[in-house]
């Protein structure tokens, strides 16, 4: 393989990484704000998830983002550059500022962004980029309904119980924690995946589009280790900035979110884990003690969500015409 073909594929499985460092808080930051677990633990266990939940639930969203979201003849190296480039740049730059911000928006901006500007609008595929959008808007709605939901029938199922309970809650976060990162692993190591099998085809070392076994193993080792080392400034504001995250929250955020998540994976549908989780939290928040929660944080991560997706896209746009240029030179 050239060193084009690697040095793509680097940046890809790089992606993959910040993915996974930017992401962690999603899984972590409820059970390590509510006492279930010990930072180190959580994060190993995550970790560990992460890398088995693409092995055991299929490449669905692999397919969706690397087959349906742009013609594949727009498919060029640079294409894919200044896409992987820009969402690597966007998740840099919201995790710095401690903002949830969504890596699959940033991933789908940067391609609908540097296809664009090279081939024009007539090459995205708007059914399957409808298809995306309707996803990762409707999920966080669902997240922040289902949040509620279940937390008022914990609330109810657990009336007159003695604060033994919260011994349940904390140690029942281990499965439902686990389920969590399976779901997470397997939705968002998938998005590289899709991209590192796109170019193969581009390159020529794959007929078709297909992910072999080695493309998986990569990816998910490449979340995995990002998972591992952990984004603390994000996991502090999923884990404390909304409310004081008490077991009983960390539990049935965890429970909303992976069920959510595993149904959009099992669809092909490539929704953001961190919207998700985000709003499963609101919403279990809300059924709570609405007036504690602080609206002000969630306001700021809605901003970030609505800017990703444009901002990416200007950005790879920018960056291919760099790229360009650079070649040429």
């Amino acid at each position: 393989m050239p060193i084009v073909g690697i040095a793509i594929i680097g940046v890809a499985l790089f992606f993959d990484f910040i993915n996974g460092f930017h992401d962690s808080a999603n899984v972590v930051a409820t059970m390590i704000s509510s006492r279930a677990m010990s930072a180190r633990k959580a994060l190993a266990l995550s970790a560990a998830a992460h890398f088995c939940g693409p092995f055991l639930f299929g490449v669905a969203v692999a397919t969706t983002i690397g087959h349906d979201v742009v013609d594949p003849n727009s498919i060029t190296i640079v294409v894919i550059f200044a896409a992987l480039l820009a969402a690597i740049i966007w998740n840099l730059a919201t995790w710095y500022l401690g903002i949830p911000s969504s890596s699959s928006h940033a991933l789908i901006g940067g391609l609908v962004g540097a296809v664009s500007i090279d081939f024009g609008f007539a090459m995205i595929q708007m059914r399957g980029l409808l298809k995306i959008i309707v996803a990762l808007f409707v999920s966080p709605i669902m997240g922040l309904v289902l949040g509620y939901l279940l937390m008022r029938l914990v609330l109810f199922l657990a009336r007159g119980a003695s604060p033994r309970i919260n011994w349940f809650f904390k140690r029942a976060q281990f499965v439902t924690s686990l389920a969590l990162a399976l779901s997470h692993g397997t939705n968002d190591a998938q998005k590289t995946m899709g991209i590192i099998a796109m170019a193969l085809v581009t390159m020529g070392y794959s007929s078709e589009f297909s992910v072999p076994w080695w493309v998986i193993a990569l990816s998910a080792g490449a979340i995995s280790l990002g998972t591992a080392l952990g984004g603390w400034r994000i996991i502090r504001t999923l884990g404390g900035k909304f409310y004081k995250i008490r077991p009983v929250h960390g539990f049935t955020s965890q429970i909303a979110s992976a069920l959510i998540i595993l149904g959009a994976a099992s669809l092909g549908g490539p929704v953001s884990t961190t919207q998700v989780v985000s709003s499963a939290i609101l919403g279990v928040g809300s059924a709570w003690h609405a007036s504690r929660v602080r609206w002000n944080v969630a306001g700021n991560i809605i901003a970030a969500w609505v800017l990703t997706i444009p901002a990416s896209a200007l950005l790879a746009a920018l960056l291919h015409l760099v790229i360009n240029l650079l070649m040429q030179s």
